[in-house]
């Protein structure tokens, strides 16, 4: 990770940590950057927060000011530009959104011409121009300053794709969908509507400052009430920028990305559609999923946290399924990053083809107890390298042997020290969990909220 971007684009406190002006500057380079041997064309999606429209015309005003085309979708998520990216001959692509974070928050996520998150050089390149390490840009003039362009064609084209993909209609089935008030409000009942679903939808109404508040795949509690209350067969939420999907089945139970790996990775491998008879997850797996993938005969690969590495991990060895617990999906046949309406749309297909529950075909995955805790420190490297730490952390592997893990890591996004704990019950959880916390604590290295 760099000084400026994390493994999931520039994310910060709009006009705190991520301002204007550093909007301004990345729109500068990444103009310049494409724009060295032809005129460089820019697509660029945003989400609802309000410092996204300041952030879109700051971004606009960079590229354009270095001679790039800006092609604007505007309200839109993170898998349609990745989409439009690829198949509009787009030299780079622009997401504005800082996905599941609140809606003070904001980021810029950067996708190379393949549609992926740009590579960790480029944004070297970039973080080196933010911070004044390279020489200045010239300006555009005359015919060579860019234009922009109203795209949003591209997102009704991408809309057309996502209601291409299944195999079948949905006709007559009850689908609930928590759009968080984000991209997807856009997008996801529509989709859903055509393919004649009987659609049901909730915090589809964004105002600016209501995106992720009390709801969507952060607050999955919400559409589990609602799927029980309203008699619904399945229900989708999803985050900000619409790049996960959590599932909840009919009778409430959540559907994380775990489950959703191994019953979308059942089906592929029944269909004979998963390459390499392989899944691609992270260390946050829960271990249930690799047992319940041992039982089925299905090979799996463990990448770092971020879809960013999932997806690395699948191109390298072209791979047709991965993705997290959180929710980021991503099946290579179909898209180049993790997409939660494609998701719901694959999970659908899996339960219509074989004539079965979301519910039955999830249960053959045993979850193990889990307890994860986000602790807010000053700094995240001193914090995880503190030596009572690492003692705590190592006291509870020894603990826990082939019955449970632990693992402790740096959030990628926000000051958080993330320690997780998997065993036989929730309490052996909770004891190696609050051990490492605790030595935190004690060391001083916890920030009070």
């Amino acid at each position: 990770m760099g000084k400026y971007f994390g493994t999931d684009g520039f994310r910060g406190e709009a006009n705190i940590q991520l301002t204007v002006d550093h909007a301004f500057q990345v729109g500068r380079y990444v103009g310049w950057y494409y724009g060295r041997e032809h005129k460089a064309k820019i697509v660029i999606g945003k989400d609802t927060r309000r410092s996204s429209y300041m952030f879109e015309y700051a971004l606009v005003a960079g590229l354009t000011a270095s001679g790039a085309d800006a092609y604007l979708l505007h309200v839109t998520t993170t898998p349609s530009v990745s989409y439009v990216v690829r198949t509009e001959d787009f030299d780079c692509g622009i997401m504005i959104s800082a996905s599941h974070n609140p809606f003070y928050d904001n980021g810029i996520k950067l996708l190379n011409g393949n549609g992926q998150k740009i590579e960790a050089e480029v944004e070297a390149r970039i973080e080196a121009y933010l911070d004044g390490r390279l020489e200045k840009l010239p300006y555009a003039t005359r015919e060579d300053i860019g234009r922009t362009v109203d795209f949003a064609s591209g997102r009704n084209r991408y809309i057309g794709y996502l209601i291409s993909v299944p195999s079948c209609d949905f006709k007559n089935v009850k689908v609930g969908l928590d759009c968080s008030n984000g991209s997807s409000s856009a997008i996801a009942k529509s989709v859903f509507d055509a393919l004649r679903a009987k659609t049901y939808v909730i915090n589809n109404e964004p105002d600016g400052t209501n995106i992720n508040r009390n709801c969507g795949s952060t607050h999955i509690e919400v559409l589990q009430k609602y799927v029980v209350d309203n008699g619904l067969d399945i229900g989708f939420a999803y985050d900000g920028d619409a790049d996960r999907c959590i599932a909840v089945d009919h009778k409430g139970n959540i559907i994380d990305g775990d489950k959703i790996l191994y019953v979308c990775g059942k089906f592929l491998k029944s269909q004979g559609k998963l390459k390499g008879n392989t899944v691609v997850t992270t260390v946050m797996s829960n271990m249930g999923l690799y047992k319940a993938f041992e039982r089925d005969g299905i090979n799996y690969e463990q990448t770092a946290v971020g879809d960013k590495y999932v997806a690395e991990n699948m191109m390298e060895h072209n791979y047709s399924l991965g993705g997290e617990q959180s929710g980021h999906i991503i099946f290579s046949r179909h898209a180049a990053t993790g997409d939660g309406i494609l998701t719901s749309l694959m999970i659908m297909e899996a339960c219509i083809e074989q004539k079965a529950t979301l519910c039955d075909l999830a249960k053959e995955m045993k979850v193990y107890p889990q307890i994860l805790r986000n602790v807010r420190v000053a700094d995240k490297k001193t914090a995880r390298e503190n030596p009572a730490v690492m003692k705590a952390v190592e006291e509870a592997a020894r603990a826990l042997g082939t019955d449970g893990r632990i693992l402790v890591r740096e959030s990628g996004t926000e000051p958080l020290i993330r320690v997780m704990v998997e065993a036989g019950t929730e309490d052996i959880c909770a004891q190696h969990v609050n051990h490492v916390v605790q030595a935190m604590e004690s060391e001083g290295l916890i920030v009070k909220e």
